[in-house]
């Protein structure tokens, strides 16, 4: 008896599993670059002295955006922002998962993936913004941010970094779309400066020339 009642739930959890990565897959949004391949270095985009931001990015993991696992992981990720209430931990778990998404971003243009590169770079400095904002809330409710602000602002500088080293190895239609999600690290970095300013503390020292 017991023994049906588990074979039963758990062929329907796993249906419903299935069901769920397929809305999932149907309701992701898709990106079709075409064209080639900007060879990797070119001086059309960055020229021979780009800053290097002395921040480090956290292992991405092995299961990347192009992975059928990946809807688990990405349900994994919402579960564990959905259960977390310590404002302060949830603004850091959001910059973690920008700062993972965008070295995946990374990894899929290095990989000539610029589809799904472009929809994981995308996504990342949406967790960037979200983080952003969730710095300035804890901030306004009185939470003490200085060390998540200074991060988020060392962070925000790498993301820029970044996105520029994948302008030189996106294919020319995909340039235009990353240039305009340059402008989340951009604002993310001025509200952290701009928070820590306020506190009479010292903000990273912008390399890039905005």
């Amino acid at each position: 008896m017991w023994r049906k009642i588990f074979i039963a739930a758990s062929v329907f959890s796993f249906g419903l599993l299935i069901l769920f990565i397929s809305v999932f897959r149907t309701a992701s949004v898709k990106y079709d670059f075409q064209g080639a391949r900007l060879p990797q270095g070119s001086s059309t985009v960055l020229g021979d002295a780009q800053p290097k931001i002395d921040y480090e990015l956290p292992y991405p993991g092995g299961v990347l955006p192009d992975n059928v696992l990946w809807p688990l992981k990405v349900i994994r990720d919402r579960v564990w922002l959905s259960v977390t209430t310590n404002p302060t931990r949830k603004a850091e778990l959001k910059l973690l998962f920008a700062d993972k998404r965008i070295g995946m971003a990374k990894i899929l243009f290095e990989n000539g993936k610029a589809d799904d590169g472009f929809s994981t770079l995308t996504k990342a400095e949406k967790y960037l913004e979200e983080a952003s904002l969730q710095g300035e809330e804890n901030k306004k409710e009185g939470v003490e941010s200085t060390e998540f602000l200074t991060h988020l602002a060392n962070a925000s500088l790498k993301h820029y970094e970044v996105t520029e080293t994948i302008l030189t190895m996106a294919p020319e239609e995909a340039r235009p779309g990353i240039v305009q999600v340059q402008e989340y690290p951009k604002h993310a970095f001025e509200l952290a400066r701009n928070s820590l300013q306020e506190k009479g503390k010292i903000p990273p020292e912008n390399p890039f020339n905005w």
